[in-house]
């Protein structure tokens, strides 16, 4: 009998694919785990941009939690959207409650096209509830700087911020890079740098910049691949290096469908030239 660890995923659904929900699933499982994915709130979106979100019941949220959480053995949580204060409590003290740990909590707070997806009441709750017990916070540099309450426009103003959220409790930070200004590395190409506070000391983790306009969903796909790394056993460090090269290749092999910002290929790394499908129909018909 064949056994995978289990990944939580709390999240919003993407009505498009590409982030949230569905990008967790995708991630998760392109990383050998199985996926849970507990749906906090719908919104209304597709690659030109976020047009309306609701939040679900908070009871329904907690429900879906103890269902998943009172069946399997959860590896490791990632959660992204949580919509509201209220969700934000729930879910907080599920966490508590079943352990589900490790987590990486990745605040989402406004969607790329401006749609807020996360009332500003909630915040605090997250900051109070949620911040302290996530074994990694993974913000942008926008969402760094919502949270600080300072600019994160630099990477030495990103460190400082960084400082900052460990004061509000964060234990370990990953503050993403790709808003901030890209460095030329010794082979001439240029870098985005993201910065990690794993607890003990800064490191810089680089990806290479690739110049697509399709980028939608890599925050979420980045936290989840890391969550994946983390429920298969390996350190902070090693799963965030492992999650870059995965969300590296992702965006090199992105999917220029719709007509804005498509996604990035969660399946990147299947043999090129082959789709999926040929692979189980060959002979099906001979």
């Amino acid at each position: 009998m064949h056994r995978i660890p289990v990944t939580l995923s709390i999240a919003g659904n993407d009505s498009s694919g590409g982030a949230g929900s569905a990008a967790d699933v995708k991630t998760m499982s392109a990383l050998g785990c199985y996926a849970a994915p507990v749906l906090t709130a719908f919104t209304v979106q597709n690659t030109l941009g976020v047009a309306a979100s609701t939040a679900l019941d908070a009871a329904i949220v907690r429900a879906q939690i103890d269902a998943v959480a009172g069946d399997f053995d959860i590896a490791a949580t990632k959660i992204g959207m949580l919509a509201n204060a209220s969700i934000v409590h729930v879910v907080a003290d599920a966490v508590a409650q079943h352990s589900l740990t490790p987590l990486v909590l990745d605040p989402v707070l406004v969607s790329t096209s401006g749609h807020v997806l996360l009332a500003d009441d909630a915040i605090d709750a997250l900051v109070s509830r949620l911040l302290p017990r996530a074994t990694l916070l993974t913000p942008n540099a926008a969402e760094a700087a919502r949270l600080s309450g300072l600019p994160v426009t630099s990477h030495d103003q990103a460190r400082r911020a960084i400082a900052a959220l460990v004061d509000l409790g964060a234990r370990a930070v990953l503050l993403k890079g790709g808003h901030l200004p890209r460095v030329r590395g010794e082979d001439g190409d240029w870098y985005c740098v993201d910065l990690l506070w794993d607890g003990d000391a800064f490191s810089e983790v680089r990806g290479l910049f690739i110049d697509t306009p399709h980028t939608h969903g890599t925050g979420c796909t980045y936290a989840s691949a890391i969550a994946a790394g983390l429920a298969r056993g390996h350190g902070l460090i090693g799963a965030v290096r492992i999650a870059r090269r995965y969300l590296n290749g992702a965006i090199a092999n992105s999917l220029a469908i719709g007509q804005g910002r498509g996604p990035v290929d969660h399946f990147w790394y299947l043999e090129p030239g082959v789709e999926p499908w040929s692979r189980v129909s060959a002979g099906a018909d001979d």
